[in-house]
């Protein structure tokens, strides 16, 4: 049984390979599984169904007047800052929508990064003596790109010998050229680790450059995580209730 709260329509960007959607409505399940209360929804902008216009439709006809839409992307690219809105706008009349913010940046992304690369068999004891390529899927939005290279250099207080961005398309480096430039710098052990959600083509290229390259740790897809489950809750908080402003005297 619902309660009152206004539905939470996850948005993804969607797929034609079938492990994308397979794991974004796992992780929607896990969002459902930690938040019983609140109904999940989720959509796609192409490629898979529902297409989010079909998903508002189908609510407004069982009587839904008050929903947040979650994209589900880590940096505020073109599809957060155009193709989302645009969709949202054309929502049924009756219907409040509002956009939460993306997922990233934020420290539970990084928690679930390195988790996923213990799990390939990065050893904790081994990380200072090894390099980190962060492989993120790649825009052609300067301010998504900026907040990847932002995200490297803080990854590189966090024990890393170093740590490098690259992307899948749109942008340089690619994931192969890091994982050289770190070699060629004198790193001797490299790590990938895909800064994507969900499997798909752009994160199995990331894949076979850091195999060709010769990586030694490649971790998975942050997938549907518990770490990603709890920060799409806190990114639907804050849009339900949002911050109070700040007073001035």
């Amino acid at each position: 049984m619902y309660d009152d709260r206004p539905v939470l329509l996850v948005v993804a960007h969607g797929s034609r390979d079938p492990r994308h959607a397979a794991a974004v409505r796992a992780l929607t399940g896990r969002v459902r599984a930690l938040r019983p209360g609140v109904r999940v929804e989720t959509a796609f902008l192409g490629f898979a169904a529902p297409s989010v216009p079909r998903l508002l439709e189908r609510l407004a006809s069982e009587g839904v007047r008050d929903v947040v839409a979650l994209p589900l992307l880590l940096t505020r690219a073109f599809h957060a800052k155009w193709d989302i809105p645009g969709v949202l706008r054309e929502a049924p009349a009756g219907m409040r929508v509002r956009q939460a913010e993306v997922l990233g940046p934020s420290p539970l992304l990084l928690t679930a990064l390195e988790r996923r690369l213990y799990e390939a068999g990065l050893s904790p004891s081994r990380k200072r003596s090894t390099g980190l390529v962060l492989a993120s899927a790649g825009s052609t939005d300067p301010e998504a790109i900026a907040v990847i290279a932002e995200i490297a250099r803080e990854l590189r207080h966090t024990g890393w010998c170093a740590v490098r961005p690259a992307f899948a398309s749109a942008a340089l480096p690619r994931t192969e050229d890091a994982v050289r430039e770190l070699r060629a710098s004198g790193v001797s052990r490299v790590a990938v680790a895909p800064y994507v959600i969900a499997p798909g083509r752009l994160p199995d290229r990331i894949e076979a450059g850091a195999r060709a390259a010769g990586a030694d740790v490649l971790s998975g897809v942050l997938g549907p995580c518990g770490e990603l489950a709890r920060l799409l809750l806190t990114r639907y908080d804050e849009a339900r209730v949002p911050a109070p402003a700040a007073l001035s005297y």
